[in-house]
């Protein structure tokens, strides 16, 4: 169980600080709810304590592991199919398990398709949620701000 003042990673919301734990009626049943303030975009998630495995909610990587996976992001190999559908699942399903190194792999496949051929609507949007997901957790990681590790990501591909 986490306490108040940790940092943890929701996967498809990214890191952030618990700011509190409160219990909440939701459709007659009480349950007990972490309220986490993510840094980006000043979002407040509340995460049922109970589901938190399930969901896939763990602390934040170390500051080795995050500077490992910043320094590995150049020369992550990419490779995404050509059918769009089949090319969302997947990404899908890399952000959803919650892996960094996975959405890094999301990220930077995403960031070089736009720029050889542009991205769709989704996958702009997909685009922008697993930045979001890997650059919360690096800038808590790494005690550094948004637009540092942005740069550093970009100036990357």
């Amino acid at each position: 169980m986490f306490v108040i003042g940790d940092y943890i990673v929701h996967p498809m919301h990214g890191a952030g600080v618990i700011e509190n734990i409160v219990n909440k009626r939701i459709n007659g049943d009480e349950r007990e709810y972490y309220v986490l303030k993510l840094p980006v975009g000043d979002m407040v998630v509340m995460v049922p304590v109970a589901g938190c495995e399930c969901i896939g909610v763990r602390p934040v990587v170390s500051r080795d592991e995050a500077l490992e996976i910043l320094n590995a992001f150049p020369n992550i190999e990419i490779s995404m199919t050509q059918n769009w559908n089949k090319r969302y699942r997947e990404n899908m399903g890399k952000i959803k398990s919650g892996n960094l190194l996975e959405v890094s792999e999301v990220v930077k496949g995403l960031m070089c398709r736009d720029v050889e051929r542009g991205l769709s609507t989704g996958e702009r949007k997909m685009l922008h949620s697993a930045k979001q997901i890997l650059i919360s957790e690096l800038v808590i990681a790494l005690d550094t701000n948004y637009g540092q590790i942005e740069e550093k990501l970009s100036s990357s591909i």
